[in-house]
This record gives C-alpha cells, sequence and structure tokens, in this order.
C-alpha cells in the first residue's frame, strides 16, 4: 500500500486502529527508565525524546506524550497525521506542545532531516520489502542517544498460518530473528545489546494474533579520563 491508499484507509473511518495504544508497547514502554543524554554542547532536553515511525493515526505517539515524552510522530499518508493533530488538539496545551508530526516517508529520514538523538525509537507495524526494512531498522538504532531503547513490534511470519489477521504477504512479514540479522551491522558498531527478540500472542476477537518483538538498547557513553 503507497500513501494514496493509506489517506483513503485512513479516511474511511474515525479512527481505524482505535483510540487505545498498543499494549505491548505500553507494557514495555512504561516502566523504562527514562534518562536524556546531556549533549556535549548545551543542556539536556527536558523531556526524553521519542520518534514514531510510521505513526499512522498517533495512538502511540499520543500515549507517549502524555507520559512526559517529547515524540516526533513522522507516517506518508497526510490524512494519518491530520487525523492525529486533531486528536491531540483535544489534549491539554503542554501534551499538544510535546508533539511534532511530520508527514515524511519513513524509509529515507535523513531527507525528511530527521537526525536524532533519541531516548526512544517505534517502529511498531511497519511492514516493508526486506532490503527496506533492513535500513530503516539499522537507521533507527544509530538514531538512539546513549541509554535508547529501540522497539521493533511488527506481525510475524507465522502469523500467515497461525496467527489472525495482518498482512497477507509473505514478503513484508518478519520474525525476531530477522530483525536481529538486520541489526547485525549497526549492533557491533554500536554496541547495541539485544534486550527482548521474542514472539507475542496478541488476543483478537477470533484467536490469537502473533507479533513479532524486538527491544534493544544503547549502551551509555563510556566515561573517558
Amino acid at each position: 500500500m503507497d500513501a494514496a491508499d493509506w489517506d483513503e484507509r485512513y479516511a474511511q473511518t474515525e479512527l481505524v486502529w482505535g483510540a487505545p495504544p498498543n499494549s505491548t508497547v505500553v507494557e514495555h514502554i512504561y516502566g523504562l527508565q527514562r534518562r536524556t543524554a546531556v549533549p556535549p554542547d548545551g543542556d539536556p532536553p527536558e523531556f526524553p525524546r521519542a520518534l514514531d515511525l510510521a505513526c499512522g493515526e498517533g495512538r502511540n505517539t499520543l500515549w507517549l506524550a502524555t507520559h512526559g515524552w517529547q515524540v516526533h510522530a513522522v507516517d506518508y499518508s497526510q490524512v494519518g497525521i491530520d487525523k492525529g493533530r486533531t486528536v491531540a488538539s483535544r489534549l491539554s496545551r503542554s501534551v499538544r506542545g510535546r508533539i511534532t508530526w511530520q508527514c515524511a516517508d519513513v524509509t529515507d529520514l535523513d531527507a525528511a532531516g530527521i537526525t536524532g538523538p533519541f531516548e526512544l525509537v517505534l517502529m511498531v507495524f511497519l511492514h516493508l520489502p526486506p532490503e527496506q526494512r533492513r535500513s530503516v531498522v539499522r537507521r533507527s538504532a544509530e538514531l538512539l542517544a546513549p541509554d535508547g531503547t529501540l522497539l521493533v513490534l511488527g506481525h510475524d511470519t507465522t502469523n500467515l498460518t497461525d496467527g489472525c489477521g495482518g498482512p497477507q504477504d509473505p514478503a513484508i512479514l518478519y520474525t525476531p530473528d530477522d530483525i536481529v540479522a538486520d541489526l547485525g551491522p549497526v549492533a557491533a558498531a554500536h554496541r547495541i545489546r539485544i534486550r527482548t527478540a521474542d514472539r507475542v500472542f496478541r488476543p483478537t476477537e477470533t484467536r490469537d494474533a502473533i507479533d513479532a518483538l524486538v527491544i534493544a538498547t544503547r549502551p551509555p557513553d563510556q566515561p573517558t579520563d
């Protein structure tokens, strides 16, 4: 699906995915220690910074902002971005002020002017062909601040045969091992640590859907003498 397809889908109903954030995101981010890195040439940001890739209508973005994160929300659907802004307009000014909405292609973050660093990067249900996925995963890890966390969550390959819903094209599905392999060179270069690489079973109205979850962290900067 391209941006026009998603624009059409988001325009058909009020909120395609509903208002609540993804439960797996909440489970793993709620208690996260939110340290902000001190830049060498200035003061640390007031709030920890999060990048929400393919944010859609902003359900995870809005939850993060209400829980003290400064969020950069990016999606290539202008309709999705506009709907996120509309929902945010009902929140307090302080929460709205912690969100930056941007309509852009997440497969080319440099062209979008997104350079980081971020204490958290979310890549939630962003399904791409393997080469594009690998590029986005690696660039996301490179954007992490010291002590930052990358959370990748999507429909697992086994969801096609053993789960429920989700994309039906096996070429854009992945396993936790696929994401770990994607991170390979960046993990070695930046000492990225894989904290979680597992399948998650998500209840639906019919049967469980199967998601792939990978959580990786970048270590803090080492003190120098």
